[in-house]
């Protein structure tokens, strides 16, 4: 049996994954800890990213505004290797990673980067909320 075209993914029969080639790489989405997170995958990594929090409004909580951006600018040197915060036109703040992949992949080693992912993104969530940052 060849392979099953699932989606964006090119599926073999042992489970292995390929992204097919496409306009833009495959993308899984969902929350964690109700931010947004988007998982884009490559025949060699995935790139990870997470709406991590967002500075709040002078109009709406100008008394925590000042705080989170105090912490959002700590942020970048608290991160692991590789990782990186970035605060976007809109202030939400983003936090990027990227794990290298075996080629082809299966989708266990996919949802365990995920999770790994999800799961070291926690301290850096608590300590956005607790400057301020929602």
């Amino acid at each position: 049996m060849d392979v099953i075209e699932l989606g964006r993914f090119a599926v073999a029969p042992d489970g292995a994954l390929t992204p097919r080639a496409a306009p833009d790489t495959p993308a899984l989405r969902f929350a964690w800890r109700g931010r947004a997170v988007e998982a884009r995958f490559d025949p060699e990594s995935i790139r990870l990213a997470a709406d991590a929090a967002r500075i709040p409004s002078t109009a709406i909580r100008a008394f925590d505004r000042k705080r989170a951006f105090t912490a959002a600018a700590a942020l970048p040197q608290r991160l692991p290797a590789g990782w990186r915060a970035r605060l976007l036109p809109d202030h939400r703040i983003r936090i990027e990673a990227e794990a290298p992949m075996d080629s082809p992949s299966n989708a266990i080693a996919l949802v365990a980067a995920l999770v790994r992912f999800a799961l070291a993104l926690d301290p850096y969530l608590d300590a956005l909320e607790a400057g301020g940052a929602d």
